[in-house]
């Protein structure tokens, strides 16, 4: 019988960066292991690196500690970054005037999937044996 494939998601929504700059690096690790990946991540020297990192390992952490997966058959298999809500901000140009622009934020969404931790059968219990009284 195949083992069954479980999918666990983790989802980081208003990072401060944009999301063509925090694409770049997710494209990176895209349809990897969850371990090779956070060692890639922990190399490449981009500010994007830090979020993507940091949203692979609390997906790593829900397969684990919520749904009881094994963490070395974790493999990522969505790892999608879109845009979030932009704030319109103002730069003080000259003679008065305000010139538009827009801070930029971005979702990541990382799903991994893996199979269940195979179940330890509980222990025997020994036979109760009798005290001695004495």
């Amino acid at each position: 019988m195949a083992e069954q494939v479980y999918t666990v998601r983790a989802v980081a929504k208003g990072v401060d960066q944009t999301p063509r700059k925090v694409s770049l690096v997710a494209s990176l690790v895209r349809n990897r292991t969850v371990a090779d990946a956070l060692v890639i991540l922990e190399h490449v020297p981009k500010r994007a690196a830090l979020p993507v990192k940091k949203v692979i390992e609390s997906a790593r952490a829900n397969a684990t500690n919520n749904h009881g997966l094994d963490a070395k058959s974790l493999q990522i298999t969505t790892l999608s970054v879109t845009t979030g809500p932009r704030l319109r901000r103002f730069k003080p140009a000259s003679r008065g005037r305000a010139l538009p622009f827009e801070k930029k934020t971005s979702h990541i969404l990382v799903e991994v999937s893996g199979v269940e931790k195979p179940k330890k059968k509980p222990a025997a219990k020994p036979a109760a044996d009798k005290k001695e009284e004495k």
